[in-house]
């Protein structure tokens, strides 16, 4: 589910939920062609991860289903089949052949594609005989020859166009299939739909649609179309900008209270300086005409900081359960360990959230309390492990050693009194240790990492740490 996809469904969800309306989800998979096996399955897992329900649709129902288009098709040539009977629609003959030499004319005078309405003014009787003959046919709607048409947009404002840049196109394929267009009107309607919220791509399909809805009399719902978001550069939000999906989101550690919090930054804002709330906050202060009209700016930079925010804040239970599945992806964990450890996990993933700023982040940063080391940070040797630090190291050890208590108040005030008795900074005491208990120069504080190795693990390691100096 494509993170534009998620941000138009946030949208339809506050509005649906601020006016006390409904939000339906419909599953529009009519172009089998581009129908994934999973894609369904995926966006449903994501809109449910992300935390938007629906009231109706799928793995809920309603009374106006299915809910899948692919199930609709009966209704669809119900329609079709009553504009062919007033004479709004017409059976079409051209073969994909006669369109492309149609298209090579108009091109050659350098003229846009338009059909050139061939099959129009076939008498209805004629048209029907070559239906029941097996002649291959689309349905065609039949468009105004002149005038406008127009709509008020929820966030543009009015908006016309004139009817001269249609043609009268597809709304029922060769193949028996609806054209998008053409199931959207009769689902919408069908279904009571009396907001349609989506992205500003699609303003280009509302005249089409309103020339369905007009054409079965039927009252078109209030559009609303969202701007664009786009890449840092300011062109169009692509693959090599990075993750652009719920799934690659989630796979790599962000939680989705921050992909929500961040989404509703993209095109709206609360009216004040605000910048971390939550999606039931959002609700009670929701209002659509705050609505940006500006494409907004993807800054996955901003995204990250955001849910470093929310990894460090929300409730700790809530943080260790979303953490365990990158724990056991690097195979640190698994459930007996899990069992066994409750609580000493628990305090782990809490002293290491601080400081980083994803869920896998959290368990790379842990990997050092479940393996020995197997290296220190190039740049962490060049700067720590001078040869002058091995009888640092040492009086460390000595120090750690005969503590009658090893916690994080004891280990901390022996670090000051040997800064203090050497003449040195804390910091020139506390880099060398980190390096020696982690094999990195950034982690988190580090007496918690003593703590939570233990007393023995801290001990053996800055004795290899000590053998490692004096052997450079």
């Amino acid at each position: 589910m494509h993170i534009g996809g998620a941000r138009t469904a946030l949208f339809n969800w506050l509005f649906a939920r601020s006016q006390g309306g409904k939000l339906v989800l419909r599953i529009e998979d009519t172009d089998q062609d581009r129908l994934k096996e999973d894609s369904v399955s995926q966006i449903i897992t994501s809109l449910k991860w992300l935390g938007l329900s629906w009231d109706e649709g799928p793995e809920v129902g309603g009374p106006v289903g299915p809910y899948f288009q692919s199930e609709r098709f009966d209704i669809y040539r119900k329609y079709c089949q009553q504009l062919i009977d007033e004479g709004k629609a017409y059976y079409c003959f051209c073969s994909a052949e006669d369109l492309a030499e149609q298209r090579e004319k108009q091109r050659a005078l350098k003229q846009p594609f338009h059909y050139a309405r061939t099959c129009r003014d076939i008498p209805p009787e004629e048209a029907k005989k070559r239906v029941e003959n097996g002649e291959s046919y689309s349905v065609r709607i039949k468009v105004p020859l002149e005038g406008t048409i127009g709509f008020h947009d929820m966030i543009h404002g009015d908006i016309q166009f004139d009817v001269n840049q249609y043609d009268d196109f597809v709304i029922m394929k060769s193949s028996g299939i609806p054209t998008y267009n053409f199931a959207v009107v009769v689902d919408d309607h069908l279904m009571g739909m009396t907001h349609v919220l989506r992205a500003e791509e699609h303003v280009s399909n509302t005249p089409k649609q309103l020339f369905i809805y007009q054409a079965l009399g039927w009252e078109a719902p209030q559009f609303g179309h969202m701007p664009m978001i786009l890449a840092p550069d300011r062109s169009k939000l692509s693959k090599r900008h990075g993750a652009t999906s719920v799934e690659e989101f989630r796979s790599q550690g962000y939680l989705p209270e921050a992909i929500i919090n961040y989404l509703t930054l993209l095109g709206w804002a609360p009216g004040n300086d605000e910048e971390i709330f939550s999606l039931e906050d959002t609700v009670k202060v929701f209002d659509f005409s705050k609505m940006s009209q500006k494409a907004a700016v993807y800054d996955v930079k901003k995204l990250t900081w955001m849910n470093g925010q929310y990894l460090s804040s929300l409730p700790l239970d809530r943080i260790v359960e979303a953490a365990i599945p990158f724990f056991k992806e690097k195979g640190l964990v698994d459930d007996a360990y899990l069992a066994a450890h409750k609580d000493y996990f628990a305090h782990l993933v809490d002293v290491v959230r601080v400081r980083v700023k994803t869920l896998a982040e959290v368990a790379d940063a842990s990997t050092y309390f479940f393996k020995d080391l197997d290296g220190y940070e190039e740049k962490g040797v060049e700067k720590h492990f001078k040869p002058g630090n091995a009888s640092l190291l040492r009086k460390c050890h000595d120090k750690l050693a005969a503590l009658p208590v090893f916690d994080l108040a004891t280990t901390e005030q022996a670090y000051h009194e040997i800064a203090d008795e050497m003449g040195i900074s804390f910091g020139k005491v506390i880099h060398p240790t980190r390096l020696a208990l982690t094999g990195r120069t950034f982690s988190p504080g580090m007496f918690d990492v003593m703590v939570l190795l233990g007393r023995e693990k801290t001990l053996e390691r800055l004795e290899k740490a000590i053998a490692f100096i004096e052997n450079k």
